[in-house]
């Protein structure tokens, strides 16, 4: 069973904004010409994170930006020093990162489903970790 790891830089250009993974995701998939197996991504990051979501609709990411936002409010009651609390929730609440079934060399997802870069802390220069299990 062969186990690989690569990562990916993202430069976030908003306090907020969810960043389409795909591409980078099959590059990395064809690289290793892995057929059958698991892919994990994975964001390192505290204030950022990664989802599945729709791609057909680009309303979504903003109704997803608005219901955060409304949510976990950046407040002036917070204490965190660097006063990016809401960030450290919206991360908490949306997860550092997803599972993925490879099979027949491609990744399963649904029809209108993509991997997104969450960023909740922006513009920031980021990582993303992505590991692929093969078997």
């Amino acid at each position: 069973m062969a186990s690989n790891v690569q990562s990916f830089q993202i430069q976030t250009d908003q306090k907020q904004t969810f960043i389409r993974l795909d591409n980078y995701l099959n590059d990395i998939l064809k690289q290793t010409n892995v057929r059958e197996g698991i892919m994990v991504v994975f964001c390192p990051h505290t204030t950022a994170a990664i989802t599945i979501n729709e791609n057909a609709d680009p309303d979504v990411k903003k109704d997803l930006s608005l219901g955060l936002n409304e949510t976990f409010p950046n407040k002036d009651g917070y204490v965190h020093f660097e006063g990016n609390s809401d960030g450290h929730m919206k991360s908490s609440l949306v997860g550092a990162n997803e599972t993925l079934i490879i099979s027949d060399g491609k990744l399963i997802l649904g029809t209108w489903q993509s991997v997104y870069f969450s960023e909740f802390d922006g513009p920031r220069n980021r990582t993303v970790y992505v590991k692929i299990i093969e078997g």
